[in-house]
């Protein structure tokens, strides 16, 4: 009898430890659960909004185009916080004086020599400012919005300088040999700009002003449009500067061929696509008497080694870009 009541009274014990139930949830544990489900679902809500939104807008292509590509916080207020400005500027003034020199020395039709002295020289002072050493460059990097108009500015004052240093050295090396007597100004030449609104052909009275600004005009485009390409995949100064140098070989060597085989000019130096450089030694030195003759004289050059070829640059730039927008590929500063 007493096994037996031993046994049943173990049984309803081990009855009651099956049916235990489990401990409670405490208050906090129970607010979370509530909670988590709708946290779940705002971060689902948010989720969700954010991706219609970003499949629904629509972006502006024209606004894209025109966005800036340099840098956004650089302005007159902040570009002279950094010496690197300063840099840059020199770099500037070296690069065109030595362009100004080199086309002064050698002209515009000895387009091999120049490939090599851009190569060189673009390289040199790539690191510095980016080797525009041109104002058809610049023009186009402020229209595509790749510098600031500060830094534009500056770069066109540091390019008229250098090419201005330029034509000052060649200028003194050139008169001291006059003054020596060791050359003649008829024997030894310096390559200066003709005006495209005085050549006159065989037929009397027969003006090529406007053959020599379109050849400017397209020729400044080429510069432009491997300048920019050269922007897109640069991989150092030396690619760099051969794609550049490549693309003024190639726009030289159409002026030459076309006003020498197809236009029949012969009569000296008349291309030069840099308007920095036909300021110094094609427009400034002038004799002009009173203001309407030198009037006269500037506005035809002007037109054509100016307005035109900086005209020329800034599409350069926009048949880069446009291109590179058809391509599907990102624009690059």
């Amino acid at each position: 009898m007493a096994t037996t009541k031993a046994k049943s009274t173990k049984k309803p014990a081990a009855k009651k430890v099956a049916a235990k139930k489990p401990a409670p949830k405490s208050k906090t544990t129970a607010k979370a659960a509530k909670v988590a489900p709708k946290a779940a679902a705002v971060k689902a809500t948010k989720v969700g909004t954010v991706k219609t939104k970003i499949v629904s807008e629509k972006k502006n292509p024209v606004k894209e185009f025109f966005a800036r590509k340099g840098d956004p916080n650089e302005n007159i207020l902040t570009i002279f916080k950094d010496t690197k400005i300063i840099g840059a500027l020199i770099g500037e003034i070296i690069g065109t004086g030595l362009v100004t020199a080199v086309a002064l020395t050698l002209g515009l039709y000895n387009p091999l020599y120049m490939i090599f002295a851009y190569i060189g020289i673009t390289a040199a002072v790539f690191a510095l400012s980016g080797a525009h050493i041109n104002p058809i460059i610049t023009a186009g990097m402020m229209a595509s919005r790749r510098v600031s108009a500060i830094r534009g500015v500056l770069y066109l004052i540091a390019q008229l300088l250098g090419a201005w240093i330029g034509f000052m050295l060649i200028s003194y090396f050139y008169n001291q040999g006059i003054a020596s007597g060791n050359i003649t100004a008829e024997s030894v030449m310096l390559p200066t700009l003709s005006s495209a609104d005085g050549l006159v052909a065989a037929t009397e009275g027969f003006s090529f002003f406007w053959a020599i600004t379109m050849i400017e005009f397209i020729g400044a485009i080429i510069i432009a449009f491997f300048f920019a390409r050269a922007l897109e995949f640069k991989r150092g100064a030396f690619t760099f500067a051969a794609v550049v140098a490549g693309g003024i070989f190639l726009a030289y060597l159409f002026a030459v061929v076309i006003s020498g085989q197809f236009l029949g000019i012969q009569q000296g130096n008349i291309f030069i696509m840099n308007p920095a450089a036909a300021f110094m030694y094609g427009l400034l030195p002038s004799n002009a008497e009173g203001f309407d003759a030198l009037m006269g004289q500037l506005w035809p050059m002007l037109v054509t080694y100016v307005i035109f070829p900086v005209a020329g640059g800034v599409i350069g730039f926009y048949l880069s870009d446009f291109a590179n927008k058809l391509s599907g590929k990102e624009l690059k500063a």
